[in-house]
């Protein structure tokens, strides 16, 4: 590649790494005004930020960005270190295929699915499945069929279809109650106002993952999560019907608010805001809503009226809310329709506020309730619209419920445009008749209303006699995927559950960021003073790489929106230990091109070339592992696994381009490169020592290890876990010191089971993991728990605490978690074994990479089992340790990879076979002797300060890999390639077909 290329790419890969990164300089500069602007009240800060979420806060010139759209792309915290909630909710199924079955009483239905989901807690098969099969093995004469061939299911099953159409159908509608979940929960946490939420489905189960930044109202957000989806369908009223309403609405708010200043503070949902705010801020955004509308008016279809600016603070209603207007003949008038006004998505807290006070409630009638639409409508991303519904009934309901539904599907009309069609049941046909009849006769609208809130509002041109309607308007096909999804809500009447949980308070999430950020800083400076202190002049391109490589991985995270937690910090203070293994390679090269008395340019030159195929092959099967992890794990597991991608591929791009630009630059003026100063020139440069005479003595010793490793799994076990064995976790931080034990002998008394209290750090920090209530998973469960937990706790008299942190885990999610562990592990091996079979050709190369990779992880299990309980820190087996677990052995392959390498360089050479080949296998380990022990200081560096200064939350983790990687050096150099030499029974490698291909292709014949 040229250098004119290259120097390209990094401008490039630069200028866009530093664009991702802005806009977290940017959101964090916003923030920190909020901050000093609210002076510590966090509802008034809250309120600063939402004000301003529309409004430009960053500008390139080309573009420019509001506050909302540069939070959405920022490298955000995960809740390790900024506090917060994370929770796994589970689909019921078990109560979806009970109400898809109309809830028979029948004795071998409801056993088949009482023991399908007593199955389910310790099996990863599918609860229908498990229902499918419980039921066959009861022997019941009764066709599976029959109990879901009810009306509502006629178009899709009948009582004679088989048990595949059976199960097919279960399957399908269990997808439609994820997918109609999902879509109801990711409402609902939106409208509940947090910061950059992430909700996702775990797929190929029936979970959905929920990170909740920021929140500190856990009670009110397992009501909110759980809460039963209601879909509803309600007339509606006209705008021109309820402008006169409005317009009294605003005047009387004009003059109590005149009268009341300073306003008290109106709490509405989430948001406390400040309607009558006297700060130069509020006036200036009253000042700026004649824009606002401008703004409105060319994103709506109609077009909304401009009060006169001058007279806003007489309007306080109409400052936040445009009416529904459009223009006819240079004149405003009101739209026809439902929608009564429009307000900027950062005002409808506000307009939530003004409607909430107790003058106005009194106006507005009982039979008029006020909602907002789901989602900006058109054009109009910035504004939501206000639905005027019309409730019926002495309890103020709706005209008709979602339980009516059959089925909804999207779909195109005969002008190809998006539609919904629905069908109802015989009830339901019946209802809908009435209505449609009666809201047809003045072309009024119904709207569909899910959770409180409108998903459309489609007008009525003529009374429907049968049930099944089509759906149409200004639709894209999301929308219509959308729509159909909350119609059938109503036809999958399952419950959410919490079966995982986690929350961090924000004093832990702070300790774990200075934690974090010291470590990475220490991090960086041991590996700078290392590389420099053994490489010279080298030493300092390979720290322009270093700071390189961390900005690029910087900024690569934050253009994939990628969440940093604290294993993700973790990641990237290793990945600065693994970052100058590429590095390394190049430079012991280039000193074995020195020693061959080659010039400068061509040291260079020789040395990347003949280092290429080392690095590439060592970081490939540490990129396979990270890709594993990727998979197999959740939450900070999958944060870890992507920074330690990521700082693969930002690592060998600065190792191989950017130190080659430096070296280039340096030869282009006749500067000296030096790889070495004296005392490191000759640091096992000419070693030769007899591995594979020696290697009987290393199996010995290995055979010793992983026998007491054995005895200590299976006599003393493992401390596993929460997040293992279920359960429920809690750190806790006392004033003063407190013994465990006591606290131990208090809770054991009160759960009345074994409880495990450990320290966690200093000796005022506890970490407790108890098991009781641990099958249930319910609000009560958790308040019992916690109500005994802080009964225990007050036992220790005159030491205050705190709960920090908070765990828990069904034993579903436990069963889970260990399988999916199991499973990472075992195709980590297979994938790395398969890659280096592929890349070597030889199966002695897979088995001896997979007889060190297996010996390192089981001697690493047997001490995290010998030392639980010794050392003060916690080795529990968790997530955490099987992430640690795999990125040893990954390093481990890493390493053996390096001297397989060359073993294959020097077994290519003319007179290889004239060599005996343990000579050969052991010049190549003692060839790459520097490399494998150099690379190895720099990551056992640091990891030690990882460990020191990484905090306690991942002091076990990183004494895993740290321990791990003193292993793994030792199994790739006395282990891997003497294995080589016994597998082939002290032989030369038998040439594959390929080779001795090419070798007969170069015979001249005469």
């Amino acid at each position: 590649m040229s250098k004119g290329l290259i120097k390209f790419l990094v401008i490039v890969v630069s200028l866009a790494c530093l664009y991702s990164l802005s806009f977290t300089f940017v959101t964090r500069k916003v923030e920190k005004d909020a901050a000093e602007y609210a002076n510590g009240d966090m509802a008034k800060e809250k309120a600063y930020l939402d004000s301003i979420a529309g409004e430009v806060v960053y500008n390139i010139g080309i573009a420019k960005f509001t506050y909302r759209e540069a939070k959405a792309n920022e490298l955000a915290l995960g809740l390790d270190l900024k506090g917060g909630m994370n929770v796994t909710m589970e689909i019921s199924l078990n109560e979806l295929i009970a109400n898809l079955a109309g809830n028979p009483k029948d004795a071998n239905f409801n056993k088949a699915l009482e023991n399908a989901v007593n199955k389910s807690k310790t099996t990863n098969t599918s609860l229908i499945d498990l229902f499918m099969n419980e039921y066959k093995a009861t022997g019941a004469s009764t066709p599976i069929a029959s109990f879901f061939a009810t009306k509502d299911n006629a178009a899709v099953i009948k009582g004679t279809s088989s048990e595949s159409d059976v199960r097919n159908f279960l399957n399908r509608e269990a997808d439609n109650a994820i997918q109609n979940s999902y879509k109801v929960l990711r409402t609902r946490i939106d409208k509940f106002g947090v910061a950059s939420p992430n909700i996702q489905i775990q797929q190929g189960t029936n979970r959905i993952l929920i990170e909740l930044p920021g929140v500190n109202d856990e009670e009110r957000v397992r009501k909110l999560l759980q809460g039963s989806a209601k879909l509803e369908f309600y007339e509606t009223y006209q705008n021109p019907q309820v402008y006169s309403l409005l317009e009294n609405v605003n005047r009387t708010l004009a003059t109590t608010l005149k009268a009341d200043k300073p306003a008290a503070n109106v709490s509405s949902d989430s948001t406390v805001a400040n309607t009558a705010d006297t700060t130069k801020k509020e006036e200036n955004l009253l000042a700026k809503l004649g824009a606002n509308q401008k703004a409105s008016d060319s994103a709506k279809t109609d077009s909304a009226a401009q009060p006169d600016v001058a007279a806003l603070a007489n309007n306080p209603l109409f400052a936040v809310l445009s009416p529904s207007t459009f223009n006819q003949g240079g004149q405003q008038q009101l739209a026809p329709g439902a929608v009564v006004g429009y307000a900027n998505l950062k005002d409808t807290a506000k307009v939530n506020a003004l409607l909430a006070r107790p003058e106005v409630k009194s106006i507005i009638p009982g039979n008029l309730k006020l909602l907002w639409a789901v989602k900006p409508e058109n054009n109009a991303k910035d504004f939501l619209s206000l639905y005027a519904i019309k409730t019926s009934g002495s309890e103020n309901g709706p005209v008709m419920t979602g339980e009516v539904i059959t089925d909804a599907r999207d779909g195109f009309d005969q002008q190809n445009s998006p539609i919904v069609s629905m069908e109802m049941n015989a009830d339901g046909a019946r209802q809908w008749k009435r209505i449609t009849a009666q809201a047809a006769q003045n072309r009024d609208h119904i709207a569909i209303v899910l959770d409180g809130v409108v998903y459309s509002a489609p007008g009525v041109n003529e009374e429907i006699p049968n049930g099944n309607s089509q759906i149409s308007g200004n639709f894209t096909i999301e929308d219509t995927k959308d729509l159909a999804n909350v119609l059938k809500a109503g036809r999958l009447p399952t419950t959410a559950k919490i079966v995982e949980e986690a929350i961090v308070g924000p004093s832990l999430g702070q300790v774990a960021i200075d934690s974090g950020v010291n470590s990475a800083v220490i991090g960086i400076i041991v590996v700078m003073a290392f590389m420099i202190a053994y490489y010279n002049r080298a030493g300092i391109a390979a720290n322009i790489a270093v700071i390189f490589n961390v900005f690029f991985l910087m900024g690569v995270l934050a253009s994939l929106n990628a969440v940093l937690t604290l294993p993700g910090i973790a990641g990237i203070v290793l990945t600065m230990g693994t970052a100058v293994d590429a590095n390394v390679l190049i430079y012991e090269r280039m000193r074995e091109e020195e020693a061959l008395g080659k010039s400068p340019r061509q040291i260079v030159a020789d040395g990347y070339k003949h280092a290429m195929p080392s690095i590439l092959d060592s970081q490939i099967t540490t990129f396979l592992v990270g890709l594993i992890l990727f998979f197999t794990g959740s939450g900070p597991i999958q944060g870890f696994a992507t920074t330690l991608m990521i700082g693969i591929i930002t690592s060998l791009f600065t190792a191989i381009f950017i130190t080659r630009l430096i070296f280039e630059f340096m030869l282009s003026r006749d500067m000296k490169i030096t790889t070495s100063f004296p005392w490191s020139n000759h640091t096992l440069k000419n070693a030769n020592f007899q591995f594979i005479k020696k290697r009987k003595v290393a199996y010995i010793i290995s055979a010793i290890a992983i026998v007491i490793s054995f005895a200590a799994i299976l006599t003393k076990g493992f401390s596993y876990g929460v997040d293992f064995q279920g359960g429920r976790t809690y750190t806790v931080r006392y004033d003063q010191s407190v013994s465990p034990e006591a606290v131990r002998e208090n809770l054991d008394n009160i759960f009345g089971t074994t409880t495990e209290v450990k320290t966690f750090g200093n000796e005022n920090q506890l970490r407790i993991t108890t098991s009781y209530q641990i099958e249930e998973t319910s609000d009560q469960a958790d308040a019992e728990v916690l109500g005994k937990l802080n009964e225990g706790l007050t036992k220790i008299q005159g030491n205050k605490y705190e709960i920090l942190s908070q765990q828990k885990v069904g034993p579903t999610i436990a069963s889970d978690i260990r399988d999916r562990a199991i499973y990472a592990a075992v195709f980590s091996i297979l994938a790395i074994a398969a890659y280096i079979l592929i890349r070597f050709q030889k199966w002695q190369y897979s088995a001896g990479a997979a007889i060190a990779t297996i010996h390192d992880g089981i001697i690493l299990m047997g001490l995290f089992s010998i030392l639980d309980g010794i050392v003060p820190f916690s080795l529990d087996i968790d997530q955490h340790f099987v992430a640690a677990i795999l990125t040893v052995l990954g390093y481990s392959v890493n390493d053996t990879v390096v001297v397989f390498d060359r073993l294959r360089e020097y077994l290519k050479k003319p007179n290889a076979h004239q060599e005996e080949i343990g000579t050969t296998i052991n010049n190549a380990i003692n060839s790459t002797l520097s490399r494998t022990v150099i690379t190895s200081l720099t990551v056992i560096f640091v990891l030690a300060v990882l460990f020191v200064f990484g905090g306690e939350v991942i002091r076990g983790f990183s004494f895993a890999i740290l321990i791990g990687i003193v292993v793994a050096t030792y199994s790739s150099i006395f282990l891997a390639a003497p294995a080589i030499y016994d597998l082939s029974g002290g032989k030369h490698l038998a040439e594959s077909a390929k080779e001795k291909e090419r070798k007969q292709a170069k015979v001249v014949t005469p």
